[in-house]
């Protein structure tokens, strides 16, 4: 896996049991957790425990209908009415009930009480959830309740559930319930979940990113009593560091922090760009991007823009340190002594660039545009005298009062086989928040994760850098264009390679080349040489326009391939490149497509620039019809 130099996107993955029913192939118990969590339909209890196992009692029930209502929000935790005898006011679900009995979700029974403290059946459930989608008892013939039974079915509210109609329903029961009325279509033909504000993806399922990033509050920069500034007992919360399953022991001082309560979860964040404050737009007056170290960031908070606003404590010219939320926005502007530390990575430019002092006055100097081990692009001024150019490899050290010293990276390598697991190499363990980055010397740079590397065999000559922390861990990692991610994939389209013979002389050599990679079309001509190459896959290495090499890939059979692997007909696997190219080729003509449009009917060859072992990965895959 890797990705290329951009900011750092929100994810998110947990690990659970899948489901028994259909939507066992894509949606997990754990998932489903936390899109009623997230709608603050279904919580757990103060540990977070939902306790499936338990039987729900009609008034809890009760309280969840009117959660997953749209009204859920309006309802408050007391009332001065008793909506039945055996419900008085002073009842906890009396406010639910109440609510219920007004909106025509709920009724007692013959003898006009509720009954709140018995288990609901399945079949009680029901007819309230239908009754959520807009169907009333009059809109069933026959006997209570085939109608609405029919209708569960039919709309596929069963999935996952499978007690009979009068028995007692437990909280799993209900969470499937209710998770599947989301996407049930209402009496009028829309899907439920759009009633409550929430849209559905284009494939007609529940964006679940998008449902979490609307619970989330926050942020919060953990400094001082940041604590109190939420909501809920943190101690009890599942928490996420930069996108990975964490403990709250791991939080650090100047993280940013976003919670949800009704999910008991934090999700911080560590980023943080310390440099020259060099512009705000659209002005000091209304802040809402800030150019710091040559890069431009949006404004996220109230609290940020006023601190680089003409009110604030900053003014260009001064080094600051921003902490940066979950979209890569500035969240809080800190001391420069917050991003006191050490940057490392390799030089893509150096150019002049403009720079405003502390008294507004204009000044240019040479500056470094840095691809760091991050996965951030940065700029910094470079001494007058410096010469530091593209491809090498730095280091910058920013003081506590925030001024950056760029200077030339040493040589420290190291070598061995990463394991399968891709937490080590040889003997050597990667440090839990191990940066890699692979580089050429023309200052391209592409930023992997370990798992990428696994199963790798690297040499020294493999490794510009190593770096390793206080207990021996692999923590810095630069690569010499180890993997050939760098490298662009496609196919040559048209090859026109002459040699004139000259009498009495050297013949004259002339090769034209066209290319399309990923669905754009490129030309290149080498008037004094031929590459001796033909029609087909091919790697680029270097600029599109002016490639410094190309280079023809090798193949092999497949007998099916998905994204991440892919199988030879002799029954070997291969993995597969996570921006593998797909193409059809008909009548000589490559056009661009995509593994799902050739699973049937086509016949593949998958293309590979080098052995697994040494990082190789198919490229391309060119499928037939048969």
């Amino acid at each position: 896996m890797k990705k290329r130099i951009l900011p750092i996107l929100l994810s998110l993955a947990l690990s659970a049991s899948l489901l028994p029913a259909a939507h066992a192939a894509q949606v997990t118990t754990a998932d489903m957790a936390q899109v009623l969590a997230a709608l603050d339909i279904m919580t757990g209890n103060e540990e977070g425990d939902l306790m499936l196992s338990r039987q729900v009692t009609r008034a809890e029930f009760t309280k969840l209908v009117i959660a997953a209502s749209p009204r859920g929000k309006n309802v408050g935790a007391t009332t001065t009415v008793s909506p039945y005898p055996d419900v008085p006011y002073t009842h906890w679900a009396a406010p639910y009930v109440e609510a219920a009995v007004a909106a025509g979700y709920v009724n007692g029974n013959v003898y006009g009480y509720f009954e709140p403290d018995r288990s609901i059946t399945l079949q009680e459930g029901v007819t309230m959830a239908v009754r959520l989608l807009g169907y009333s008892d009059s809109d069933f013939s026959g006997a209570w309740p085939a109608g609405q039974m029919a209708l569960y079915y039919k709309e596929d509210l069963d999935e996952g559930i499978t007690i009979g109609q009068t028995s007692a329903m437990t909280r799993q029961d209900a969470m499937y319930l209710f998770y599947n009325l989301l996407t049930a279509a209402t009496k009028t033909g829309t899907p439920y979940l759009t009633s409550l504000g929430y849209p559905l993806t284009a494939a007609g399922e529940i964006d679940r990113v998008g449902l979490i990033n609307a619970a989330m509050n926050g942020p919060v920069v953990m400094e001082g009593d940041w604590r109190g500034k939420i909501n809920f007992d943190v101690d009890t919360a599942t928490v996420y560091r930069g996108g990975s399953l964490a403990t709250l022991a791991a939080l650090q001082p100047n993280d940013v922090i976003y919670y949800s309560a009704s999910m008991r979860t934090l999700w911080a964040y560590s980023n943080k760009v310390t440099g020259l404050y060099q512009a705000v737009s659209p002005s000091a007056a209304s802040p809402q991007a800030v150019t710091v170290a040559g890069k431009t960031y949006s404004i996220e908070t109230a609290e940020a823009a006023y601190a680089l606003s003409n009110l604030g404590a900053y003014k260009t010219g001064d080094t600051v340190t921003l902490l940066l939320g979950r979209d890569g926005q500035v969240a809080a502007v800190a001391s420069s002594a917050a991003g006191s530390g050490t940057l490392y990575g390799v030089v893509q430019a150096v150019t002049d660039a403009a720079y405003t002092d502390q008294s507004g006055n204009s000044y240019t100097a040479k500056t470094a545009l840095i691809a760091a081990t991050d996965g951030q692009t940065y700029s910094y001024p470079l001494d007058a005298g410096s010469s530091l150019k593209a491809g090498n490899l730095v280091q910058v050290a920013v003081a506590d009062r925030g001024d950056a010293k760029v200077s030339r990276l040493s040589g420290s390598s190291i070598s061995g086989k990463v394991n399968a697991a891709g937490t080590q190499i040889g003997s050597t363990k990667f440090a839990e928040d191990v940066e890699i980055l692979d580089t050429d010397g023309t200052g391209a740079a592409v930023k992997l994760y370990p798992s990428r590397l696994a199963g790798m065999s690297l040499e020294s000559g493999d490794v510009r850098y190593c770096r390793k922390n206080a207990n021996g861990e692999v923590d810095v990692l630069i690569l010499d264009d180890a993997t050939g991610d760098l490298c662009a994939y496609g196919v040559l389209t048209e090859v026109n390679e002459t040699v004139t013979p000259i009498p009495g002389s050297i013949s004259a050599f002339y090769g034209a080349y066209q290319y399309d990679i990923g669905g754009q079309t490129y030309g290149f001509v080498k008037e004094n040489g031929i590459l001796n190459l033909s029609k087909g896959p091919v790697q680029i290495k270097g600029s599109l326009a002016s490639p410094e090499k190309m280079t023809t890939l090798r193949s092999a059979r497949l007998t099916g391939a998905d994204a991440s692997v892919a199988t030879f007909s002799n029954g070997d696997t291969f993995p597969m490149w996570d921006q593998a190219v797909v193409y059809v080729l008909e009548n000589s003509t490559y056009r661009l497509s995509s593994l799902d449009r050739v699973r049937t009917g086509y016949s593949l060859t998958g293309y590979y620039d080098k052995d697994a072992a040494q990082g190789g990965r198919i490229r391309v895959i060119v499928a037939k019809a048969q």
